[in-house]
């Protein structure tokens, strides 16, 4: 069941009427089956899992708090880290080790017969992971105090809106919405930004997403016969595609959430728009980053310790960071580089970031730190080292070979429109609401003219979803992570 299909617009319709008419005491029971439902679509023996990491980290939590003895405390809290990464360990990454230690092995003269798993990947595992991990480290951090009811702890870790791309949400914040049982119907004010976020998502997963695809399939698909002007096309189609991709779901997540009377962080903030790879990462995949930063680098020394200490934990942290994404080298090369991206940000300019927006005199640094990001993308997209290579020399090299009708229009417009989605998402960014349906952003008054354009812009969204929407809804690339 995606965002993007019929399915999920009968059940999240179905949900909200029964979720507002039951007493509030039982919503977040509805929220938990809800969830439940939503994730066992995909392959109903994966709740298990689910299931496993709240039953663990809720009692584990509690015993965290309870101690009063820091080995103890210690001990559940690598309890908590075990049971998680263990399952995250089984099902995404044994393979791959296994096989990557038989293939060295190979390269060593020495025959290996190696004995894999073969197991599917549970959709999400990486998210809902990394949000209990998150809680069982702030409850002994005496950051929060754990909750004593299993339904709140089990709507926390599945709360389907979230569930299986993020935002990977904080306890401390989720949590305290969660608990509020004073939620109430959305106004009209909540309804609209909810549903421009829902549609401004859908229209940059169904417009760009989807519509720069067929370029970067061809591009990446067969590199070598590609012309480097099609493969200049592919990879700023892929930019394009995984930023509208992951930052569409984002949006309809927030909006879902928000017609459910609970905020979601924002996780996007016109990263493209970044004048250099520091800026870059505290505007793209932000609640990602900041998790890394608060329970990776931090913990590794961040930059207490010498220049050297802060770059080898920067490096680290990316390349952990990109080993999170996926169970391949690809995946930790593009950690790897951005690891080395923000090293000679810090050589350069001391990882400082600019003030203020990004102004015309910054277009030279911007386009620097977007050719960085396109490079490391190459990776994150080609299945394997030899892919990424070919599309990188073949842009290099000015290869020759087949163009198929790709012109540099046709990338400039789904960049164009890329932009003016950012600018209409930014110019609401800061509009949020606390979990009782008031606005906490400055209130702007609806005249009949503001109605009518937000009508006007709410009808051309749904056209241009309408136009792009193919006959079977295209999964989101994130799901697989």
């Amino acid at each position: 069941m995606t965002f993007n299909s019929l399915t999920f617009a009968a059940f999240l319709a179905i949900v909200l009427v029964v979720y507002w008419a039951v007493p509030a005491k039982v919503r977040n029971a509805v929220l938990v089956v809800a969830s439940y439902v939503f994730y066992g679509w995909w392959d109903w023996r994966f709740l298990s899992l689910i299931a496993v990491s709240t039953v663990a980290d809720f009692f584990i939590g509690r015993q965290i708090h309870s101690s009063s003895e820091e080995r103890r405390r210690k001990a559940f809290l690598w309890l908590s880290v075990g049971v998680n990464l263990g399952i995250l360990g089984v099902f995404k990454y044994y393979d791959f080790f296994v096989e990557s230690a038989a293939g060295l092995l190979d390269d060593l003269g020495v025959q290996a017969n190696p004995s894999t798993l073969g197991l599917l990947l549970p959709v999400g595992i990486s998210f809902y992971t990394f949000q209990t991990i998150s809680y069982s480290f702030d409850v002994y951090r005496r950051r929060i105090e754990p909750t004593t009811n299993i339904v709140t702890f089990a709507t926390y870790v599945a709360y389907f809106p979230q569930l299986v791309a993020g935002p990977i949400e904080r306890a401390q914040r989720l949590l305290p919405q969660i608990e509020n049982q004073n939620r109430t119907f959305p106004n009209a004010d909540r309804r609209w930004e909810a549903t421009r976020l829902i549609l401004l998502g859908l229209a940059k997963k169904v417009v760009l997403a989807d519509g720069v695809a067929g370029i970067v399939n061809d591009g990446f698909g067969d590199p070598e016969s590609m012309s480097w002007l099609a493969l200049v096309a592919a990879a700023v189609g892929f930019s394009i595609q995984i930023y509208g991709d992951f930052s569409g779901y984002s949006a309809i997540a927030r909006g879902v959430s928000r017609l459910l009377g609970i905020e979601l962080v924002l996780n996007f903030s016109q990263p493209y728009l970044s004048r250099n790879i520091t800026e870059f990462w505290r505007r793209w995949h932000i609640s990602l980053s900041d998790w890394l930063r608060d329970y990776l680098y931090i913990p590794l020394g961040g930059n207490r310790g010498s220049a050297l200490q802060t770059y080898r934990n920067l490096a680290l942290t990316m390349v952990l960071g990109g080993l999170w994404h996926g169970a391949s080298w690809n995946f930790v090369i593009w950690g790897g580089l951005h690891g080395l991206f923000l090293i000679a940000h810090r050589l350069v300019a001391g990882g400082r970031v600019p003030a203020g927006n990004p102004r015309l005199a910054d277009v030279g640094r911007i386009v620097v730190c977007n050719v960085a990001v396109m490079v490391a993308w190459v990776f994150f997209r080609a299945d394997t080292f030899d892919g990424a290579w070919a599309v990188i020399w073949g842009i290099v090299s000015g290869q020759s070979g087949r163009l198929d009708g790709v012109d540099a229009l046709t990338i400039a417009g789904f960049a164009l429109a890329t932009l003016v989605m950012d600018l209409v998402e930014r110019r609401h960014h800061n509009s949020s609401f606390d979990a009782g349906g008031t606005s906490t952003a400055t209130t702007t008054t609806v005249t009949p003219r503001r109605e009518l354009l937000r009508g006007a812009g709410a009808a051309a969204l749904v056209l241009a979803i309408v136009i792009f929407s193919g006959d079977t809804p295209v999964p989101f690339l994130y799901f697989q992570f």
